[in-house]
């Protein structure tokens, strides 16, 4: 830090020179020459700031921010800043509006030397081929909604697509979980699922519905009828899973199966 002033601190911003950082920001106690950790960034004003507050991302980040403001230049994005993080229009991807959020990469650009988004993130994606195997545990950040499923991003490596008909879960842009690697085409398109080796689910989802059967004096209100969405609610799986495992079961006679659900034997 190089000095006080009534506005707030100045620090050494070598090839940039000094670098003011308002008082708001300013840790009670800070002195000349202590040094601090900050953050850079242009004002409204388009002057270079520093601040000790922490976005929500900085450059090479993918992350998924909410729309505050739409005019003509472009969308603007709560990014955790005074000053909202610009979505130009020409990296847009269909139509927008406020209150929604969208997954974005952040980036210097070079030319009006700001920090901005892109939906684009493709661009900013290795090339395949991937380092995946098939059935291979994965992170996974949702990137959208199509009409097929949910883009997601992958290790932060690539993209591939949960079909909707297998997500059970209540997920949204943003979305973070694990997943697993279902297929590799040899297009280098990706499938993703959240649930691996459905056998084994099945297994365990049957030690579990015991469980709670015998919790439950011998009765359980779910059956192979039962809404998707109740099932997932109580056992955080899918309808076919469950019923492959209410099926196991009764085949070894645990269970009967009525209309108003499952009983112990």
């Amino acid at each position: 830090m190089l000095r006080t002033t009534e506005i707030g601190l100045f620090l050494d911003g070598g090839n940039h020179g000094s670098i003011l950082i308002p008082k708001r920001y300013v840790p009670v106690g800070t002195q000349v020459d202590d040094d601090l950790e900050v953050f850079i960034y242009f004002d409204s004003e388009d002057r270079i700031i520093a601040t000790t507050e922490k976005p929500l991302a900085q450059v090479g980040h993918f992350v998924a921010l909410e729309i505050v403001a739409i005019n003509k230049v472009g969308a603007f994005l709560d990014w955790g800043l005074p000053k909202d993080l610009m979505l130009p229009f020409r990296e847009q991807k269909g139509s927008l509006r406020v209150g929604q959020k969208v997954f974005v990469y952040v980036y210097f650009d070079g030319e009006s030397r700001r920090l901005v988004a892109t939906q684009r993130i493709e661009k900013y994606l290795p090339e395949p081929p991937y380092p995946f195997e098939e059935g291979q545990e994965v992170n996974l950040h949702i990137v959208e909604k199509t009409n097929l499923g949910f883009k997601a991003l992958i290790d932060n490596m690539a993209i591939g697509l949960l079909y909707e008909n297998e997500v059970f879960a209540k997920i949204q842009v943003g979305y973070r979980t694990t997943g697993y690697i279902k297929t590799m085409r040899e297009d280098h398109k990706i499938d993703l699922i959240l649930q691996h080796n459905t056998l084994q689910h099945s297994q365990d989802l049957g030690g579990k519905i015991v469980e709670l059967l015998s919790k439950n004096n011998g009765f359980l209100a779910l059956h192979d009828k039962s809404p998707a969405d109740k099932i997932y609610d109580t056992f955080g799986v899918s309808k076919k899973t469950f019923k492959n495992a209410i099926g196991h079961l009764y085949k070894q006679k645990k269970i009967r199966i009525e209309p108003d659900g499952i009983y112990s034997l």
